[in-house]
């Protein structure tokens, strides 16, 4: 288990600025997220305190069901094989999850775009058919 993290314990309780937030902080609040809870928690307690961050700063539709747990999937399973101790040597073995179009590997721009991503999970773009 993980020692504390002040940062994580304000972001669930929803006293993060919002304006003080850039994708390298999602990614940490995850990384520390996943650290501490299973996936399935991870993923109630990281989108429950994302989403009230959304409200408060007055923008509730820019919560994003499917980016939100796909780059939680993808944090953790980057972590599952080394379990990196902190942060910095996670973004040091893992510098693509810097980039917000990591998930364009797996998810084409229409899919990610639709309403329904936005409001729940989409499974990635289906694999092409083999004969």
């Amino acid at each position: 288990m993980q020692a504390d993290c002040p940062d994580l314990e304000r972001f669930v309780r929803g006293e993060t600025d919002p304006a003080q937030f850039p994708h390298r902080e999602h990614l940490r609040m995850a990384f520390e997220m996943l650290a501490r809870h299973d996936f399935p928690e991870s993923v109630l307690h990281y989108s429950r305190a994302l989403r009230a961050m959304t409200a408060r700063a007055g923008k509730p539709e820019a919560f994003h069901q499917t980016v939100t747990i796909a780059f939680l999937a993808l944090i953790a399973e980057r972590m599952a094989p080394a379990e990196p101790r902190d942060f910095a040597a996670f973004v040091r073995a893992n510098p693509d999850l810097l980039e917000k179009s990591v998930l364009g590997r797996w998810y084409g721009p229409e899919r990610l775009a639709s309403e329904a991503a936005r409001r729940t999970f989409l499974l990635p773009d289906p694999a092409p058919q083999r004969p």
